[in-house]
């Protein structure tokens, strides 16, 4: 029996039986073709929107088959409630721009940690960033014990390394948006830098999607809850919806923007009936408006102070 291992398998034509290699091919080319045939005949993809299909958990009798029918309907009557899929090349910007925002944060963290220190052991500190030249100064002579001063050496190797690293993603981003008009532009707005042009150029992607400001307001989570019926209407806090990131980077932007500005001027008129909280938020959802334009006309609008 064994000649018979070497000899070559055969099919009921007669002829050679196909490599391992040519079926995984033709596997592969098969699956193509029939990934083809489905994209001609039910159109691109469509991705649910979460929010959206909400009310399948509640529903007695849950499963995938149920599930894939009620979507498909949705979709067929146009009801579908859909999330934006972003390109690939969006998709790769906004992972550097949440990157470098973790980063941050984290450093952020660690720089809470060396403030702890130096507090538990009792040394004042009198200038408002610890971290500057007299910063260091303070750090490097405070007399510490040994469990102290290990701590605040660990940490602060931590916090340069993260500094390489946050201008390492911050180099990545600028050299991607250079020659975006859009980045340009909504830099010349009051409080909005590189990196809060970044943020918003890269959460919000394409601008085309949104038809009016108060769509681009609305899917930031920056308009309030409204609840009607009959003749009865209640409003009440904003809906945090959408990018937490730029609701971040819209708030920080008007944070210490001049009192003499447009968005100052919101923020401050607002500020006084309602509170510094609810001021500063009006002029953020401003702000988001102005970005919008920015990003869909590439120029400023509504920048000048309104006329006393």
């Amino acid at each position: 029996m064994k000649h018979l291992e070497h000899e070559p398998r055969v099919t009921r034509s007669g002829g050679p039986a196909p490599s391992s290699h040519h079926r995984r091919t033709t596997h592969r080319k098969r699956y193509r073709e029939r990934q083809i045939k489905r994209s001609e005949k039910f159109g691109a993809d469509h991705l649910a929107h979460p929010a959206g299909v909400k009310m399948f958990s509640y529903r007695r009798v849950k499963n995938d088959q149920r599930d894939a029918a009620d979507l498909a309907d949705l979709l067929r009557m146009g009801r579908l409630p859909e999330a934006w899929i972003a390109p690939p090349a969006t998709r790769e910007l906004c992972g550097w721009v949440r990157h470098r925002a973790k980063l941050v944060g984290l450093r952020s963290n660690l720089k809470c940690q060396v403030h702890a220190v130096l507090a538990g052991a009792g040394v004042a500190v009198p200038m408002s960033d610890l971290f500057g030249p007299s910063g260091q100064r303070l750090l490097g002579s405070a007399r510490l014990s040994l469990e102290s001063r290990s701590r605040v050496d660990s940490l602060l190797g931590l916090i340069t390394a993260l500094d390489v690293e946050i201008d390492t993603f911050a180099t990545l981003v600028a050299g991607r948006l250079r020659a975006d008009p859009g980045y340009r532009a909504i830099q010349a707005f009051p409080g909005v830098g590189p990196t809060l042009a970044a943020v918003f150029v890269a959460e919000v992607g394409e601008i085309s999607r949104f038809a009016r400001p108060g769509q681009l307001a609305s899917w930031a989570g920056l308009t309030p809850i409204h609840h009607e019926s009959d003749t009865r209407v209640r409003r009440g806090r904003i809906t945090k919806q959408g990018s937490r990131l730029v609701r971040w980077a819209a708030v920080e932007a008007v944070q210490r923007v001049p009192g003499h500005t447009r968005l100052g001027q919101r923020r401050d008129r607002v500020a006084e009936r309602r509170g510094r909280s609810i001021g500063v938020v009006a002029a953020a959802r401003d702000l988001v408006t102005l970005v919008f334009y920015g990003l869909r006309d590439h120029h400023l609008r509504c920048l000048a102070a309104p006329a006393a």
